[in-house]
Parts: C-alpha cells; sequence; structure tokens
C-alpha cells in the first residue's frame, strides 16, 4: 500500500490535499472533525447577529473606485433600514460595505476567508470569524442571511451568486431575493442567463430569482418588499449617506 503521509497543518494545504482523491478512513475522519468543528464554530459565533444581509465583491477594488462607493453606500443604506451587514470581511468591496454600514450604526460583521493573499480583515468590523474551508463559509453566508447583494467581483462572487441562484432553483431555499448591482458590469450575465433561457435550459422562473440594478434606492426597495415585509422587519426608509 503506498504510503500516506500526514496532512499539513496549513488549513489551505489541508483542504488541497484532501480534495485531492481518497486517504486513509482515518485521515478522512479526522478531516470531517475538523470541518465540524469549524461548523460548531460558525454557529455559536453568527447564532445572535439578528437580521442580516450579505454583500459579495471583489478585494482587488481601491478606495478611489466607483464599485467601492457604491458598496459603501449600500452598506449604509442597509445599515439604515436595520440590518445587520455581513461580507467576506477582506478589503475591496467588503471593506466598502462595512464602512458603510458602520457609518449607519449598524452591526457590521466580516466572515473571513483564510487565504494565502487577500485575507486581511478590514477595519470597519464588529465581529469577525475566520474559516478555514470556503464551503463551510458559504453555508454559514447563507444560512444566517436573508438576502445577498452581489457587487463586481471575480470568480469568487460569481460563485457566491450562483450558489444562491441554484439553490432558490432547486428549492433548498426559498424567496432569498438577490440583488446584482452593475448593470454595466454584469451585461453577459444577464445576456447569457437569456441564453439559457432561450434554449430550455434553465425556466423563465428562473431568470426572476435575481435582479440587476445600479440604483441603491431600487435595490432597497427590492429588499424591503422581499425580505422586511416577508419577516415582519420594522420599516425603515434609505437616507442617502451624506
Amino acid at each position: 500500500m503506498p504510503e500516506h503521509k500526514p496532512l499539513q497543518h496549513n488549513p489551505n494545504g489541508t483542504e488541497r490535499e484532501f480534495l485531492s482523491g481518497p486517504h486513509s478512513r482515518l485521515r478522512e475522519l479526522g478531516f470531517v472533525l475538523k470541518v465540524a468543528r469549524e461548523f460548531i464554530k460558525g454557529f455559536r459565533k453568527l447564532h445572535y447577529i439578528g437580521p442580516a444581509v450579505t454583500v459579495f465583491g471583489s478585494a482587488r477594488f481601491p478606495e478611489d473606485h466607483k464599485y467601492y462607493e457604491l458598496a459603501r453606500s449600500m452598506g449604509y443604506a442597509l445599515g439604515e433600514m436595520g440590518f445587520t451587514v455581513m461580507t467576506g470581511g477582506g478589503p475591496g468591496i467588503m471593506e466598502a460595505t462595512n464602512r458603510g454600514a458602520k457609518e449607519a450604526g449598524a452591526t457590521s460583521i466580516g466572515c473571513n476567508i483564510i487565504l494565502p493573499h487577500e485575507q486581511d480583515p478590514n477595519p470597519y468590523l464588529d465581529v469577525m470569524i475566520e474559516f478555514d474551508y470556503f464551503f463551510v463559509r458559504k453555508f454559514m453566508l447563507i444560512k444566517y442571511s436573508l438576502g445577498f447583494v452581489v457587487m463586481p467581483g471575480g470568480f469568487g462572487t460569481l460563485d457566491e451568486l450562483f450558489e444562491a441562484v441554484t439553490l432558490m432553483q432547486t428549492a433548498k431555499i426559498r424567496n432569498f431575493p438577490v440583488v446584482v448591482m452593475g448593470k454595466d458590469f454584469y451585461t453577459d450575465i444577464s445576456e447569457f442567463a437569456e441564453k439559457m433561457y432561450a434554449e430550455g435550459t434553465i425556466s423563465q422562473h428562473d431568470l426572476n430569482h435575481f435582479i440587476v440594478t445600479d440604483s441603491v434606492e431600487e435595490a432597497c426597495d427590492y429588499l424591503r418588499k422581499n425580505v422586511v415585509k416577508r419577516f415582519g422587519l420594522k420599516q425603515q426608509l434609505f437616507i442617502p449617506r451624506e
């Protein structure tokens, strides 16, 4: 039998090696226990955060970028509506959103993923929790959110967008509003969704699982209609940030 080397202590190395194929049953049990411990940590940390909306987006936009300012306004608007605001906890769009939430006096939470780069938490967090594993982090963000706002981003942002849409399509979650911000940035995504419908790979109903807009006000109205009223939350109007 081939020799089984011990898993590395580095969490990224551990996950990478685990995903490379089957290992001994003992090692795979050890990995399951590590994952269970991370789930429990997330449950304990996020259980009492209150009604939350998660905002996704790229870590790579600087402070002077238009999408940074849009995310800051979005975070502020969500805070004004009374939501706890969650992000991945890093720089760029995440920092901007948490910053806006803090400016509105809302609770600002970061669910950071430990990576070789782009992993430092931003300074606008009231609560920060770090995860070793992407799939645990994604589960927590869906479980403890009432909806998503998807700002311009890369592969990770698209992964989170389509994860939510797929869960709605397959009825694993229901009435989970997704707002996609950035019509120009997401033009190709919108057109591809229409192409999938034309080819019959998705239904007309599936196109209704998200909206695409550039307007913070429209995003707030959509969330107010699909979250605030449905869950009986306190109604608050969006007041633009000064």
